[in-house]
């Protein structure tokens, strides 16, 4: 079957080549095509995907603009433009393994799944990358975000990238451009109140380039949390409770820290009960460093110095960003809409 491979990107020079370059190693044996969706990189990107098309003119690598500059509008882009009977996403940080795209054609086949997907296979490529990489692959970084750390095919309510038969964007619609981030929650949840099925498969493997430094892992993950908000209002059901631990938990310190404050403690100095900030701040400490032992115990104790730093960064970073999204869209609480186009073409003859 006729495959489309696409890849959202925007500013991946220093990733861009080993990410194409395992795309074109595929073992696939029918026709594939590869759109690059790129939100206008201000680096050496687009030079680099040229340089790679030339060198391999059998592959159709062929560059799309993105001028919103976001995965959504960029999938959306490439999916009008797509001739592939079977639809297949591949990020920027992430090098599939040379037997993916056929694992991947297999398991749609093989379990009528709607959507397949394999473990996010997390790799750092530096210390503090490392320590990510282990600390997002275990329940207490992540919650029970199953394609995370699962290692047996199973049906699952999301999956990473994701691989489709054409036919599910016919049915459903695009991705919704009003998300920035989580909009491949958002579309999984449509896909799935209308009857489809999301297949976890081991055999699906990729490896993803986790966020390097302690700031890039901050604005990702409050990103995370900022924009879960909309995808909540629109989908209650979508959510679980790990999704509600991180703004519960940093709300908690916040509120506590008010009673910190000095005309709290003039009327109540002695009042437990206004004074629960230290016992808030050492029950997660507490539970941070029991994580952190954990993890460092079975991975490698040279990990432990900075498992602590990292976990506190996920579950703070995505607490105060959802709080945020919490404020920012205090009005839409009855707007269950969003910018979902309708998928309209027909594959090219």
């Amino acid at each position: 079957m006729f495959v489309t491979i696409i890849l959202p990107i925007r500013n991946e020079q220093s990733s861009i080549e080993k990410v194409l370059s395992a795309v074109l190693r595929q073992d696939y044996v029918d026709k594939m095509e590869v759109l690059v969706v790129d939100g206008l990189s201000i680096d050496n990107t687009r030079l680099i995907i040229q340089q790679v098309g030339s060198q391999h003119p059998e592959f159709n690598i062929q560059i799309l603009d993105n001028p919103s500059k976001i995965v959504p509008t960029g999938m959306n882009i490439a999916l009008r433009q797509a001739k592939g009977e079977i639809i297949i996403r591949v990020d920027g940080h992430t090098l599939i393994a040379p037997d993916y795209v056929r694992q991947c054609v297999d398991a749609l086949h093989r379990t009528k799944a709607d959507n397949v997907g394999g473990k996010m296979n997390a790799i750092g490529g530096n210390r503090f990358g490392k320590v990510v990489a282990l600390a997002t692959s275990t329940p207490f970084g992540i919650g029970n975000s199953r394609f995370h750390y699962s290692n047996e095919e199973e049906w699952v309510d999301t999956v990473y990238m994701g691989a489709w038969t054409r036919c599910v964007f016919e049915k459903i619609g695009l991705f919704d451009e009003e998300l920035v981030r989580n909009q491949d929650d958002e579309f999984n949840y449509r896909l799935r109140s209308q009857g489809g099925k999301i297949l976890l498969s081991p055999k699906i493997r990729s490896e993803y380039t986790v966020r390097g430094s302690p700031l890039a892992l901050w604005r990702q993950y409050y990103q995370y949390g900022y924009w879960k908000v909309r995808v909540l209002q629109k989908h209650p059901l979508q959510m679980s409770l790990r999704q509600f631990v991180p703004p519960a938990f940093v709300l908690a310190l916040l509120v506590s820290a008010l009673f910190e404050l000095p005309f709290f403690s003039y009327f109540h100095p002695s009042s437990f009960i206004l004074h629960p900030l230290p016992l808030i701040l050492f029950s997660y400490l507490s539970a941070n460093l029991a994580a952190s032992i954990h993890t460092a115990s079975k991975r490698g104790w040279e990990y432990l110095p900075l498992l602590p730093l990292v976990f506190a960064i996920l579950h703070i970073s995505y607490g105060l960003g959802f709080l945020a999204g919490l404020i920012k869209f205090w009005d839409r609480w009855g707007d269950k809409t969003g910018r979902t186009p309708v998928f309209s073409n027909s594959p090219h003859e």
